[in-house]
Formats: structure tokens, C-alpha cells, sequence
């Protein structure tokens, strides 16, 4: 689709085409310039495959970016009801979640832990880690038809996820950026969250949502859930002990259940992250690198790193199921 040779390399699974790898027509060229050009191929690609990596472009700012992911033509979204620490960086650009660096975030799929979300989403490598730093990806397709039937069938129902918002999780202001109670019960009716606020002034939120879904343009069925993310197995043993302990299970920051609120057996999830690494998709960062993901098609992830590492997003177009339940 170029001429220009790019280094790429990767690790996946046989079969996989992710990402599409899209180069510069002439070295130096401009992510924007090169917008119109390569636009209706990349949404191509994107609809297809699920994602596309645009290497080896100029993208002098975050600006740049910004501008590159709104030329698609939707509005770029805030960041509501997030479930970790993020700053906006400004017109819809946010730093990618700003856990530890020694730390690994699963694959998953962005608020797929809700029952709204957005369909697009832009990743921009500023500046990649000296070490490690990748940005994992997966096809949500793949891992809903590697699934064990057994654990598609106890998931179809849907997921319960129970958040605690306090000392312990990111605080419900930020989540829902208000100070105002009124504004957090309008959002959580509009949203289809039970609420309760408990004595001490924290909130806690209990949520029915997909675990698989429908892709409302292709059709095709979806591994769509952030249980494994969720459930308190997630944790380090040791910091799972404590918080039960000290909190009870009631309590704890974030916890998933059946739809039918029984506990989810550690070892099924166990089975279910086994099928999520099987199906990784994994390269290193190259500073200005771009990708553009169908959320619903592909999951992402982070690997832990060293050094310094800016890597921002961009959300567009979104997408409910306020109707399903």
C-alpha cells in the first residue's frame, strides 16, 4: 500500500492479520496529509481485520494526533465513567491508564464494562519505553470462537459488576467528574446503573452488562467483557486477602458475578485469560506511531516497562445496548 520499507515485526497467533501495516508514500510524509489519501482504506482495514498500525509518519504534536482521529469524522469523547486514573491532555486526547510501570493491564476492550462505550479508538506512541511498553491487541472474534462452549454458555447471560468507589479505587468524583450527587444518580438512571451511596459517603454501582455481544455493522458475535479485569482474582494474592479481610467481600473496589449474582469460579477465569494470551497480538512501539482499533473487534492491553513512556488515546462514536436487559 507504499513505498516506503518499514521495519515491523511482531508476535501472533497463526492466522492473524493484526495490524494492517500502512507506510508513508514518500518519506517525511504527514499523518494529516496523508489523511485523505488513506482514509477510505484504513477504514477498510478497520472494519475488516479490526486495526491498523500507520508507521513511519510525521506527527509533529499531540495536536496532530487529535486532529488525525477527529477527521474520522465523530466528535471525540470524554472519558465517563472510567474505571482508572487517566489525564486529559486536552480536546478528547488522554494519557492511557497511569498504573505502575512494573504492572501489566490485560486485554480488554474499552468501558466494555458498561453498557456504553465507544466504537473507535486511536492510540499515539509520543515517546516508546526503552524497555517493553507494548500495547498488546487481540481479535475479539478469535477469542469469543476459542472459547470453551461451556464458559460462552455460563457467560451469555451478561456480567453483574459491583464497584466500591472510595479509598480503595479511583474516587466516584473523578469517575464521573461532579462533586454533585444529583449528576451521578442522573448519569447512573440514563445508564442503567443501580446506585447506593453508604454512610460513610461512598458510592457503590451495580451494573447487568454483555459479556458477549453483537457488532451492530458486521454481525459477527464478540468476546465483550471486562470480568477477568474486574473480578477480585485479578488482585495479588496477598493484596486480595487483605482487602477482603479488612473490607469484605461486599466491599472490595470491583468485583464481577454471573448474571444470576453467584460468584465466578477463579479457574474459569483462569481458562478465560488463558484464551486471551493465546490469542495476543504483541509489537514493539516506534515514536509516532499510530493505531486506529474497532473496539468492538479488538481488544488491547499493556505490557509493563522501563523508562519513560507516553502513549495517549482518543475515543469516538459511541455505541449503547441501553435497550438488551
Amino acid at each position: 500500500m507504499s513505498e516506503v520499507l518499514t521495519r515491523f515485526e511482531r508476535k501472533a497467533p497463526a492466522g492473524s492479520d493484526l495490524p494492517v501495516l500502512i507506510t508513508p508514500s514518500m518519506p517525511g510524509e504527514s499523518l494529516l496529509d496523508a489523511q485523505h489519501r488513506l482514509r477510505s482504506d484504513i477504514e477498510s482495514m478497520v472494519s475488516t481485520v479490526g486495526g491498523v498500525l500507520l508507521r513511519g509518519f510525521a506527527v509533529p504534536s499531540v495536536e496532530d494526533f487529535r486532529a488525525f482521529a477527529a477527521g474520522f469524522g465523530h466528535p471525540l469523547l470524554s472519558y465517563d465513567f472510567g474505571s482508572t486514573p487517566r489525564t486529559e491532555v486536552g480536546g478528547g486526547v488522554y494519557t492511557t491508564t497511569e498504573y505502575p510501570a512494573h504492572q501489566s493491564i490485560p486485554l480488554h476492550n474499552e468501558q466494555a464494562y458498561t453498557r456504553m462505550w465507544p466504537m473507535k479508538a486511536w492510540f499515539h506512541c509520543v515517546t516508546p519505553a526503552a524497555e517493553g511498553g507494548e500495547t498488546p491487541i487481540a481479535d475479539s472474534r478469535a477469542i469469543y470462537r476459542r472459547m470453551p462452549a461451556a464458559i460462552r454458555d455460563r457467560f451469555a447471560p451478561g456480567i453483574i459488576y459491583v464497584r466500591n468507589f472510595g479509598d480503595f479505587d479511583v474516587p466516584w468524583q473523578k469517575v464521573f467528574n461532579t462533586e454533585s450527587r444529583d449528576e451521578v444518580e442522573a448519569f447512573c438512571r440514563k445508564a442503567a446503573i443501580r446506585w447506593e451511596w453508604k454512610p460513610d459517603g461512598d458510592l457503590r454501582t451495580t451494573q447487568l452488562c454483555q459479556a458477549i455481544e453483537t457488532h451492530p455493522v458486521t454481525g459477527e458475535l464478540v468476546w465483550f467483557n471486562q470480568a477477568h479485569l474486574f473480578h477480585i482474582s485479578n488482585l495479588q494474592p496477598e493484596v486480595r486477602e487483605s482487602l477482603e479481610e479488612l473490607l469484605g467481600i461486599e466491599n472490595v473496589p470491583r468485583n464481577t458475578y454471573f448474571a444470576d449474582g453467584s460468584p465466578i469460579p477463579d479457574a474459569m477465569l483462569d481458562d478465560v485469560r488463558a484464551v486471551l494470551d493465546a490469542e495476543t497480538v504483541s509489537f514493539l512501539w516506534e515514536k509516532g506511531d499510530v493505531t486506529m482499533l474497532d473496539n468492538m473487534l479488538i481488544a488491547h492491553a499493556r505490557s509493563p516497562f522501563k523508562g519513560p513512556r507516553k502513549v495517549v488515546v482518543a475515543m469516538a462514536e459511541p455505541h449503547d445496548n441501553l435497550d438488551k436487559f
